[in-house]
This record gives structure tokens, sequence and C-alpha cells, in this order.
């Protein structure tokens, strides 16, 4: 169906919204139901706080299942000629409609129960900010949610550039899965986990017997042991649980180039994704190397274009990541597919930056590791000698990772142009290697202490419209930051430069 066709007809919504509703409330409701039989039946006995909550179960299924009924009946949407149109609403009817030339993305959803189904949730967005930039379909069947994705991203196709290929640019490696464990998702889920158990005991009054239990467990053992115990076995869960996270979210994975500009990323086990790229809005990526995986010698490859910073409910969600955790040579032959570029820009030979950099970053981490440290010398001064004793400890440890850590930090600091490109690189806990087209830079920041005056650093910020909206070589050396800046946009930093007398142009 082209994009000159007639106007569509008011559609709905599919009419099995309204059993995707009661199905999804009663696993709810059942996880809530558990804990309060539980704790009614201390008062009322089992029988009866079984019928009380199966009552309240079935109020609360059937309230949302007819609510979801009703939003169906007033929900209606059509595809014209010029715009996309939808109302809904009871009580306060909401038309909303989006000019279908700003349309810029359409991405497909469906967790397991749609997938079932046959169903699929469709957002439809400009690329902008905000909520009002978004038309939101739940759900229509994924032939229909094809055909709008189709219909809705018909482009006039793009010129072929460089020779690069159409189609399949990156399909999952199973092998990438080693990758998830180092991620620093790991131990935020090892300490869910152990808050999770406690949580569970304590619904079901058997708190204080857990507490017990591990204390019998670890009677005879010294306080160190224990801790540390505690933390592998934390740290060991939370890699089970990263591992599972990845392999929900990646599995099934393919980053494809279609017809008409658009790279889609297809991904998910459960629940599948499918987020559409338009090539037109792209202004670079970002190569990003958390500091577990680079260990590992890998990276991830997310886009720098406007409208993907956040998703369409306004959280961050990973739409903008192209490529996960692979090996950093698989990474830089993605980025290049995906700029059309034969050499990619984030493998460019960086130039470095001053040793008056390192040394910012020295002072900076050690005074970030001894301003605790001190804080215990003083409680242990006033109050215990153990305090001293675990001030000691944390010195021994921390200190030397500091140091470390701002070494490697140094060593990431990098700037240079490289062809269509600017590239940036910094950090050391996450290390991102930006490369934005020079022609989407908007403007120019230029930062200077007076710590880097005194060290003849500068800190040179290139704002942008997409991705981040500032991408930033910091601590460059005064005169190569603003000549960096000069010759990456021609003619946009100029009017503010000061140039010796001897080299200013003069008049006739």
């Amino acid at each position: 169906m082209s994009a000159a066709a007639p106007e569509d007809d008011w559609r709905r919504l599919d009419p099995r919204t309204v059993l995707v509703t009661a199905l999804v409330m009663a696993g709810v409701v059942a996880g809530v139901a558990i804990p309060a039989t539980l704790g009614l039946s201390r008062w009322l006995g089992l029988p009866l706080a079984v019928l009380w909550a199966l009552a309240g179960a079935l109020l609360v299924i059937a309230a949302a299942a007819g609510a979801d009924r009703v939003r169906w009946h007033r929900t209606r949407y059509r595809i014209g000629e010029q715009r996309v149109e939808l109302h809904t609403g009871l009580l306060l009817v909401k038309r909303r409609s989006l000019a279908r030339t700003r349309i810029r993305t359409v991405d497909l959803t469906a967790n397991l129960l749609l997938r079932l189904l046959g169903l699929v949730t469709v957002r439809i967005g400009t690329g902008e900010q905000g909520h009002d930039s978004t038309l939101t379909l739940d759900p229509v069947t994924r032939a229909e949610g094809e055909r709008l994705r189709r219909l809705l991203l018909e482009r006039a196709a793009a010129p072929p550039s460089g020779g690069h290929r159409e189609g399949e640019l990156a399909v999952l490696d199973p092998r990438w899965v080693r990758y998830a464990p180092v991620s620093f998702v790991a131990p935020v889920l090892g300490g869910a986990a152990a808050g999770a158990v406690m949580q569970i005991s304590d619904w079901v009054g058997a708190q204080g017997a857990v507490i017990a239990w591990v204390g019998d467990l670890f009677r005879e053992t010294p306080l160190t042991w224990v801790i540390l115990g505690l933390v592998v076995a934390a740290l060991i869960a939370g890699a089970a649980g990263a591992l599972g996270l990845w392999i929900e979210m990646w599995w099934n994975y393919r980053l494809e180039r279609e017809p008409g500009g658009t790279l889609r990323v297809r991904r998910g086990l459960f629940t599948s994704r499918s987020i559409s790229v338009e090539e037109a809005r792209l202004r670079g990526v970002d190569l990003v190397e958390p500091l577990g995986i680079r260990l590992l010698g890998a990276a991830r490859l997310e886009a720098i274009t406007t409208g993907l910073a956040k998703d369409h409910e306004g959280q961050s969600a990973d739409h903008n990541t192209l490529l996960p955790a692979a090996p950093r040579p698989r990474a830089d032959t993605v980025a290049a597919d995906v700029l059309r570029e034969a050499v990619t820009p984030t493998g460019a030979t960086l130039i470095r930056h001053p040793y008056a950099a390192r040394g910012r970053r020295l002072r900076w981490s050690l005074a970030t590791a001894l301003a605790p440290l001190l804080l215990l010398v003083l409680l242990g001064a006033l109050l215990t000698p153990v305090l001293l004793w675990i001030a000691l400890g944390c010195a021994v440890v921390f200190l030397p990772l500091a140091v470390a850590l701002a070494l490697d930090a140094y060593r990431g600091l990098g700037h240079a142009l490289s062809g269509r490109y600017l590239v940036t690189r910094s950090g050391t806990v996450r290390r991102s290697t930006a490369a934005l087209e020079r022609a989407g830079v908007i403007g120019w920041t230029v930062k200077q202490s007076v710590f880097q005056r005194r060290a003849g650093l500068l800190s040179i910020t290139a704002t942008t419209a997409a991705g981040g909206g500032a991408y930033t070589a910091y601590d460059t050396d005064a005169s190569e930051g603003l000549t960096f800046a000069a010759e990456a946009v021609p003619g946009l930093l100029e009017p503010f430069l000061e140039r010796p007398a001897h080299r200013r142009a003069t008049g006739p």
C-alpha cells in the first residue's frame, strides 16, 4: 500500500486486549493474594481467608477487564494520506494525530502473552521527546503491526554509498553471552536477590528463622570469611541473573538495513522487540566499553541519532543499542557498515592529551578515595580503634585501585578528526568512543577552570541535537583543543577566537 493511497477507514484495536488484561491482572493478583491470604489466616483461619482472597481477586480482575473493554470500545485509529489519527477516552476524549511526514519510528513490542496470541504493541513516534510525539496502539495483530511499520516508514530508496551491503549487518553469536556475567548489572541483581529472600521470608513469617539458620551455618566461621562468603554468593546469584536477563533481551538478535534507508534491530526471547532507526537521522555511533567487558576485549555499539536517547515512555531502555557486547573488532566492523564507511572512525588513531591531564585525574581519584578514609580515622580516634583498622584495610585496597583507575582514565583520553567525523574518547569505568558527524555539530562549549588555565588545559564540548546532546574532549591542550574544534566545523568557532595581530587579515 503506497503513501498516496486513499485514506483507510477507522479501525479498532484487537478485541483480545480484554483477555490479555484479565490474564495479566490474574497474575498480579495471584502474587499479591498469596501473602495476603497467609496474613489473613492468622485472624480468620485458612478456609475463610482463602474465600475472602478469592472473592477480592475475582472482583479486581473483573473490574480491570471491564475497564479495558470500555477502552477498546472507545479507541479507534486511522492512517490517512497526511496524518495518523488516534481517538480514545470515555469521560475525557483525546483526539491526537501525527503528520506522516514527521514520523520517524514505528516500533513493535510483544511480551510472551501477546506473542502466544499473535499480537503486538505498536508505538509510532516522530523521534522527538515527550508524550505528545508518540501514538501507542496496544494491541493489534502482528500482521497489522508489520503493515503499519512498512506503510509509515516507506521512503524513497536511499542511494548506494561506499558499496556497503543492504540486508543483514549483524546476527547473534551465542558466544557473546560470556560477557553478560561481567556487566555492572550482576552485583545489582545479587543484592536484589538477597533482599527478595528476606522480603519473602517476612511475608511467610519466617524471617527470624532464616536469619537464625544463616547464623547457625556460620557459627564457627570467622566474620571476615562470613562476609566474603555472602558477597561471593550474591555475586554468583547476580551473575546468573545477568545471564538470564541478557538471554531474554538479546536472543534472536538481528541488525538489518532495509530498503529506503532504515536500520532495524530485532531481539528478545520472551518479549520480542523490533526497533527502527532511520539513517537520515543517524549522526554517528558510540562505542561503549564498560570496565568488565573491556577487560575481556569487548564493546557494545550505540546509535547517535535524534530522538532515541530515551524510549517512548521516557525511560532509558537500550533503544539506541545497535549491537550488544561483542568482540571489539566485530563492533568496529559493524560501526563501519552502519556508517557506510570503508574504515570505522571509532578505530582512528587519537591525539594523546598532555601529562597535566594525568595529574588532574590522579588528584581527583585520590581525593575521592581519601575522603571516607579520613572520616573513618577521625571517628576511630574519637570512638573506637576498630574503625582505625577498618580504615587501614580500606586504604590498602582502595588507594591502589584509585591510582590504577586514574591512570587508566588518562590512557583512555583522546580526540581526532576522521573523515566526516570527529572522535572523542574518555572514561574508565564506562569508556566511550563517540564518532559524531561533523555536520551534526550545532555549537561548541569551551570550559576552562582556574586550575585548567594554570595547567594549559581546557575541555571542549560539541553540542548536537542527537544522542546525549554533548560530546566532550576533556583536558586537551588549550591550543590543540581550539584547533580541533575550528577544523572540525570550519567557520563555527572562528568568530570567537583571538589570533595574534600579525596573522590577522588587513583591509585594503
